[in-house]
């Protein structure tokens, strides 16, 4: 398989159309609509629907999109190691994050790395779980924890606190607990305990022996909106919660700290789409490191 055939039908996966990539690749459209048929013949199937508008992926062809990333990505491991590190910054990076992270600030900060870079495409995948980069689940991992085995490569992006708040609502209907003891009164809100997938998670330990939440939710967006609703008492993340002026902080006294660390595997080191995205992160949140602390 020619691998510049296969550079050709990524071009053309990423943007739509066929004269769209001639451009972004500087070569005739003639050439990579040729170029184009010829890997579809190699392979015995049909990689887009061709349409006067543009290029659709076939099933066979999202399939085969994986496995020419995965070449990609393997093709510039080469060059670095020989040298000729990509400063193209182009392709897809896909970003795990916790949800509260992910969501509340990663989703609405990412766009303006688009506006940099038109040729990179990014993946958010903002859930309450952890991502294995080996496996390819994620490119750079947002992690609560520096990882101490696998050859990983992790930086510390920011601290973080969380506190415990209620609703006004929930307050003007059961009151304001003035002691951890009298949290035992009250209707809590935390994780559902046998999901809890870092050690970092187990907030409630640190406040009283015996959470025993009666609503657990697997999501620091669900929490922060369980306890709005007034559910009850609830540890969330500050720099989400403080954006909720119906939010009320209980025992002010108690402040949990986090970190968050930007983790990805050491073979992406030296690949510019890697390195832009980590320093991207690391560059937003230091223009807004006032929001976690």
């Amino acid at each position: 398989m020619n691998w510049d055939d296969v550079r050709i039908f990524l071009a053309i996966a990423r943007t739509g159309q066929i004269l769209a990539a001639s451009k972004r690749l500087g070569l005739n459209h003639a050439t990579l609509s040729r170029r184009l048929t010829a890997l579809e013949d190699a392979l015995k199937t049909r990689l887009f629907v061709r349409r006067t508008n543009g290029c659709e992926l076939t099933a066979e062809g999202e399939t085969f999109l994986t496995s020419a990333e995965r070449m990609e990505t393997e093709m510039l491991e080469v060059q670095a190691r020989l040298g000729r590190t990509d400063a193209k910054v182009a392709g897809t990076v896909r970003i795990g994050a916790p949800d509260g992270f992910g969501v509340f600030f990663l989703a609405s900060h990412l766009g303006g790395l688009i506006e940099r870079h038109p040729e990179l495409k990014i993946q958010l995948v903002p859930v309450p779980r952890s991502f294995s980069l080996s496996q390819r689940e994620a490119d750079i991992a947002v992690t609560l924890e520096r990882p101490d085995q696998g050859r990983l490569v992790s930086a510390h992006l920011t601290d973080y606190t969380l506190a415990l708040y209620a609703s006004k609502t929930y307050v003007e209907r059961h009151g304001l607990p003035d002691t951890v003891d009298a949290l035992k009164t009250h209707r809590r809100i935390g994780y559902v305990e046998d999901l809890i997938f870092t050690q970092s998670l187990n907030f409630t330990g640190e406040i009283m022996r015996n959470w025993s939440a009666s609503f657990e939710i697997s999501s620091a967006i669900g929490q922060t909106e369980a306890v709005l609703a007034g559910a009850g008492i609830g540890i969330l993340h500050s720099y989400i919660a403080r954006q909720h002026h119906d939010l009320i902080r209980i025992l002010p006294e108690i402040t949990l700290r986090r970190a968050y660390w930007t983790t990805y595997h050491e073979s992406l080191r030296d690949l510019a789409r890697i390195r832009t995205v980590v320093d991207y992160l690391s560059e937003q949140v230091n223009e807004n490191r006032s929001i976690f602390l």
